[in-house]
């Protein structure tokens, strides 16, 4: 499930069904398909989240909890449902799943739509609109224009925003002889933790990337989780896009078998930042390569129960338990 809960520098208000289709790539990040978005309102803080649509009819009821369930442990009163996708009849069985489950969880469905990206419908169907579906065009819709003011990214598809933090061969090229180049035992965990701890929030505030060198070290210090939870340790959520920045570039730095730590550490940031989908991305990034890392399995469990970012106080103390 993709959970956003980005508290945009401009509010939104969607009044025809045209604006609530061009809110939800802006909120979400990226263009759906063969999905289920769900827009929460009232609760404090609002959250919108999207599931894929199952292929089988037989799963619509698990996909509905999905949704279901963190609307209803946030208490949202009030949720509008869009279902993505070219199957008619299946799609509108899945938004009326949805609305039931919803509706079970104490939240009241004030609308619901169909679109196949081109055309919508009302869910349940109404008179007096076309039959075929009403034709939209979103290229020149002014929320997607505030996007691009306010910095926020709409990609073409998940699968786009995935690409940005793929592996980059040139990149991964130029850091594997810097890996072999590192010679001998690392450091103590406290000394390393410390160098690592020392690397990170300099470039955050600095706003730059680290050299082929510094990515090397940095990976192979990471391999032991204190080390990796120094890197973690200055993470504020008022710096969590700082921090996104600079572990997306080292992901897609990182050769694979190395790519758990910052991946989970990017996953965290997203979360941080409001950019759930970015977050589960990251999530699968890691779990990839290591399907048992812990801190991928945290992030996870944050993002399907749509848990807000402030509930993370920031900074702490890695050095505990560790001397010299």
């Amino acid at each position: 499930m993709t959970a956003d809960q980005t508290s945009p520098t401009t509010t939104l208000t969607a009044r025809t069904p045209e604006d609530v289709l061009a809110v939800v790539p802006v909120v979400l990040g990226f263009e759906p398909t063969e999905s289920m978005v769900m827009l929460t309102f009232g609760s404090d803080p609002p959250f919108h989240a999207r599931v894929d649509l199952p292929e089988d009819a037989c799963d619509l009821a698990e996909m509905a909890a999905m949704l279901a369930a963190p609307a209803g442990e946030h208490r949202a009163p009030l949720a509008f449902l869009v279902a993505y996708s070219e199957r008619d009849r299946f799609a509108d069985r899945a938004v009326e799943a949805t609305a039931r489950a919803l509706r079970r969880a104490g939240v009241e469905v004030i609308d619901a739509l169909r679109t196949d990206g081109s055309r919508w419908w009302p869910v349940p169907s109404r008179p007096g609109l076309p039959l075929d579906g009403t034709p939209y065009d979103l290229s020149a819709h002014p929320f997607a224009a505030q996007a691009v003011y306010d910095g926020r990214v709409v990609h073409a598809s998940r699968d786009r925003l995935a690409e940005t933090i793929a592996p980059d061969p040139v990149l991964v090229g130029r850091v594997v002889p810097a890996l072999a180049a590192l010679t001998g035992d690392p450091p103590p965990a406290l000394d390393e933790g410390t160098w690592v701890r020392d690397l990170v929030v300099g470039h955050v505030a600095s706003r730059t990337v680290p050299s082929d060198d510094e990515v090397a070290r940095l990976l192979r210090g990471m391999l032991d989780v204190r080390v990796r939870d120094a890197a973690w340790s200055p993470l504020r959520r008022d710096l969590a896009r700082e921090h996104v920045e600079l572990w997306t570039d080292v992901v897609r730095r990182a050769p694979d078998p190395l790519v758990p730590a910052p991946a989970a550490l990017l996953a965290f940031a997203s979360w941080q930042a409001g950019q759930g989908a970015l977050a589960w991305c990251a999530v699968d990034r890691c779990i990839e390569v290591d399907p048992g890392y812990s801190l991928a399995g945290l992030v996870a469990e944050l993002l399907t129960r749509a848990v807000p970012p402030d509930t993370w106080e920031g900074e702490f103390d890695w050095t505990v338990g560790l001397g010299r």
